[in-house]
């Protein structure tokens, strides 16, 4: 049995795609949203009281990353209340720091934690696995051996921190890139010169730029969750002697996009064909 510790959109589709390999998946949703309860509906998970996620053989973490170390002091308190010893998965977008931090606080309860991250979108059965799970630590190959049909599984090593680290590397590309996008199109509006500059880059990336709105959309309504992301790989970057600034900063464009209506905005609420104009009117709201 795995327990769900933060069903989202994320948790309750990773849920799903262990209950399609075989597993009994439990969460709890007492006070959750209603959309969090709605996503746990959809993804089939069985809800339980709190107490009894711990009883699971596998309590797993998928929180946003502010609240990842607040999760597993909790995980633990619980565990040790109900005298249980669940191996932990921590698969929160986290510094390596944070994640070795999350293991010692569990340990020192007596419980195992295996590190782990998730890159791509939310997994699904028409989705071709283009969701991959990556875990590390001394009992990241049991977690790997649960089926997760939706997903690839990747064992890197027996190193707690390195799941984490491969989560920081790739989400400052792909979270950093749409952020740089979003700050060049509004710099470009700013300056009345935003249909020179799309032609400019289009020579460069003819494909992807008429899917820019979308994507800057859809990270403007993930934005809140991408603050402390940043923060995260501020600190990843910092302790590989890089500086910390380029990703402060970049928490700081995700702050004011969380602060816009598309912020306000659940991802699966935000139109596929969303404009440009749309976009860019939803930040001179704010400015207003």
């Amino acid at each position: 049995m795995i327990g769900l510790v933060g069903a989202g959109a994320m948790g309750s589709a990773m849920g799903a795609s262990w209950r399609a390999g075989g597993a009994d998946v439990v969460t709890c949703v007492e006070g959750r949203s209603a959309r969090t309860r709605a996503l746990v509906e959809q993804a089939g998970l069985r809800t339980v009281p709190r107490a009894e996620v711990v009883g699971a053989d596998l309590v797993v973490s998928i929180v946003p990353p502010d609240d990842a170390m607040a999760a597993a002091r909790s995980i633990a308190e619980a565990a040790t209340a109900a005298g249980v010893r669940p191996l932990v998965a921590d698969l929160n977008a986290i510094a390596p720091t944070t994640a070795v931090r999350i293991g010692e606080a569990l340990r020192q309860a007596g419980l195992d934690f295996v590190d782990g991250s998730i890159s791509g979108p939310p997994p699904g059965p028409r989705r071709h696995r283009s969701t991959r799970l990556y875990l590390s630590g001394e009992r990241a190959r049991e977690v790997g051996t649960i089926e997760n049909p939706w997903a690839e599984v990747f064992v890197l090593s027996d190193e707690v921190g390195q799941a984490s680290a491969l989560k920081m590397c790739t989400a400052s590309v792909y979270k950093g890139t749409n952020a740089l996008i979003m700050h060049a199109l509004l710099t470009a509006a700013a300056n009345g010169v935003v249909e020179e500059f799309l032609a400019d880059v289009s020579r460069t990336w003819p494909e992807q730029v008429p899917g820019w709105p979308l994507d800057i959309a859809l990270a403007a309504s993930k934005s809140a969750r991408y603050v402390g992301e940043m923060r995260e790989i501020a600190r990843a970057q910092a302790a590989a002697g890089l500086p910390a600034e380029l990703f402060e900063g970049v928490a700081a464009a995700y702050e004011r996009a969380s602060e816009t209506r598309l912020g306000r905005t659940d991802p699966e609420d935000v139109p596929r064909t969303v404009s440009l104009a749309e976009v860019l009117g939803t930040f001179r709201e704010t400015e207003g």
